[in-house]
């Protein structure tokens, strides 16, 4: 279902080219998405929401069209999208599907962390040879299989934040590795083709630290691996991100989706790369704004025609509503924009309180959307009380969930890098 009619101009950008200096591909590709989201995402959406399926067509959709290999660099067939461009791009998308914005991030991150990221990393020359040698492989599955990949990240301990080695371990064997552990709430499981799992490498008698961080893509199929418990969430819920757990699972030395040392590396000087969930929020918290102002002048589709925005406290809710909008584009954008190896501290604060900033504010849009627009708005024929649930997630995502982010805040805010009180 549109979530708006052509009286509203469903066709805006979320953030207009001109205004915001877009430049030619990511004018292009944020068109592209709007289409491909009015036309494959929203009639579907529904469907993967009230069931609880992934959105397995909606991906085989994505690679006719291209939008698997946006983050590919050119010289390996793929779109070449930098981070700005992806998450200008998924923004587009999250504003029809949630869920399938979301699980899109996770296989597109496969392919930005192995790319541009990784280009911007320190590498000897041997090390970049035998990295571009081994993603190309990755990226011709995507390309021309429509290869689908994940990234299965927490744990339920402190390693998704950072604050510990990933409990998943991989033990050099010859050949490659073999991998046990368990990662939860692992989105796609069950219909990625490969899980990218970040894992600690342990050498014999050796203590697991994360500076010994592996990036493995692991085949769904390999023996050993398997997908375990329900799914029945309150939001997100065609991300179907079950429980995978690996036992003892060979992995060989070409599955490497980074170099050695290369994501420590990368969460150490490019943080940013920590903001890929925040684009579908900034997608939902757009979509929540566009169906109340549809609701209002009595123009969303299925519903008759009644125009209610003639009374104040409407207008009043709308008119906070665009504020809070604008307010949260302008930050993320900013931040975004800032997004490179070695950033500033104070960009990395902005970026801290952009992710904060987007992932309250998307479900606060969305619960004063359904209070201003009143019941008729909360049935799930429309698209609204979706948009409720999957935002509510948002704030609870590791690794930068809101805590976590105001807790950075305050602290880094305050103290100087090693300064105590002591």
């Amino acid at each position: 279902m549109n979530m708006l009619s052509p009286d509203v101009n469903q066709d805006a950008p979320l953030f207009d080219p001109a205004a915001f200096r877009l430049d030619s591909l990511q004018t292009e590709l944020t068109a592209q998405a709007r289409s491909f989201g009015r036309r494959v995402l929203a009639p579907r959406a529904a469907g993967y929401d009230r069931e609880a399926t992934f959105p397995i067509e909606n991906f085989r959709d994505m690679h006719t069209e291209n939008l698997l290999g946006i983050c590919i660099p050119k010289d390996n067939g793929g779109t070449g999208a930098d981070f700005k461009t992806y998450c200008l791009t998924a923004a587009e998308l999250g504003r029809y599907c949630g869920a399938t914005a979301l699980s899109w991030n996770m296989h597109v991150c496969s392919t930005l962390w192995s790319g541009s990221l990784s280009d911007d990393l320190d590498m000897d020359a041997a090390a970049r040879k035998l990295h571009a040698e081994r993603r190309r492989g990755h990226y011709q599955r995507i390309l021309k299989d429509g290869a689908v990949y994940s990234q299965p990240f927490s744990e339920g301990g402190a390693a998704a934040a950072g604050g510990a080695a990933f409990g998943t371990e991989a033990h050099p064997v010859e050949g490659g590795f073999k991998v046990s552990g368990k990662k939860i709430f692992a989105s796609l499981s069950g219909f990625a083709d490969y899980y990218g799992v970040l894992c600690t490498e342990v050498e014999p008698g050796q203590k697991a630290s994360r500076r010994n961080t592996l990036y493995l893509a692991i085949p769904a199929k390999a023996p050993g691996v398997k997908v375990v418990g329900d799914w029945d969430p309150l939001g997100m819920r065609g991300t179907v991100s079950r429980t995978l757990i690996f036992e003892d699972v060979f992995v060989p030395q070409d599955a490497l989706l980074m170099p050695r040392g290369m994501y420590f590396q990368a969460a150490s000087r490019w943080p940013h790369m920590f903001m890929t969930l925040t684009p579908t929020y900034m997608g939902l918290a757009q979509a929540a704004y566009d169906f109340t102002v549809a609701y209002l002048r009595g123009e969303l589709p299925g519903m008759p025609p009644v125009k209610r925005r003639m009374y104040p406290t409407k207008q009043i809710a709308v008119a906070e509503m665009h504020i809070m909008l604008e307010q949260t584009k302008a930050l993320w954008f900013q931040a975004i924009s800032e997004a490179g190896p070695n950033p500033s501290r104070d960009q990395v604060l902005r970026a801290y309180a952009a992710q904060y900033t987007v992932m309250e504010n998307a479900n606060a849009l969305a619960v004063k959307a359904i209070r201003t627009c009143g019941g008729q708005a909360m049935l799930k024929s429309l698209p609204l009380e979706r948009i409720y649930r999957d935002s509510r997630c948002g704030s609870l995502m590791l690794p930068w969930t809101a805590e976590i982010c105001v807790d950075r805040l305050g602290r880094e805010a305050l103290y100087q890098p090693g300064e105590t009180d002591e």
